[in-house]
């Protein structure tokens, strides 16, 4: 079966069919992420799991790192799209506040922990593997997508200055990547947590992250 699979994708040759060799590369990279952190996926258990040999991934991705990216930039897309109808809509008393979309935003991104996982592991893991040009792709699509989410989130804070709301997107990002480890901690730690002496160290991320969000929006708004 797997040899079967690895010819066939040997001969795609249309862009077509190269996508479709993509997604499914894409799909297993999913899979494996829902079953063990990135740092534990090799390249040679998701060729395992996709039913290709190595050298066969390689002509899609050069590296594990560069499927991670990929699969980054797309949850990105996808929660983009999503967002604004997870956002506050303005009532009788004019827009949402500022508060009310932070916790929104915040709530939004818990949900989705492949996204949360990918972005906690962007500069610890998925950095460190890559030829320039490949950095120099993903890092110019990734940085549209955020341009994209700054964007959306000015229309929805509109007494942000567009800087201060790519700055507050730049924040998100560097908050999630921090905060969500601390939020999802190893068994033995968890465990240990639930000593009533250590209670306060567990982290509710969305509850975490909104407030820490709220905090910046209400200080960027300061400096104007």
């Amino acid at each position: 079966m797997a040899d079967d699979r690895s010819t066939e994708f040997q001969r795609a040759r249309s862009a077509e069919q190269r996508e479709i060799r993509k997604q499914a590369i894409i799909d297993a990279a999913t899979q494996l992420l829902a079953e063990m952190p990135v740092g534990e996926i090799s390249l040679r258990e998701l060729s395992r799991r996709v039913g290709l040999s190595k050298t066969n991934v390689v002509r899609y991705f050069e590296t594990r790192e560069a499927v991670f990216f990929e699969l980054l930039n797309r949850s990105l897309t996808q929660w983009i799209e999503e967002l604004p109808a997870e956002l506050p809509t303005a009532g009788a008393q004019g827009a949402a506040s500022p508060e009310a979309v932070t916790y929104a935003l915040a709530r939004s991104l818990a949900r989705r922990s492949l996204l949360c996982d990918l972005l906690s592991a962007l500069g610890s893991e998925l950095e460190r593997n890559l030829s320039v040009e490949a950095a120099r792709e993903f890092k110019l699509a990734h940085g549209g997508l955020l341009g994209t989410l700054a964007d959306l989130v000015q229309r929805n804070i509109t007494a942000l200055t567009p800087a201060a709301a790519r700055e507050l997107v730049s924040l998100t990002v560097v908050c999630t990547a921090g905060l969500w480890p601390f939020a999802h901690p190893s068994e033995a730690v968890a465990e240990a947590q639930r000593t009533p002496e250590l209670a306060d160290t567990r982290v509710d991320f969305a509850e975490r992250l909104g407030r820490t969000l709220h905090v910046a929006v209400t200080g960027l708004l300061t400096l104007g």
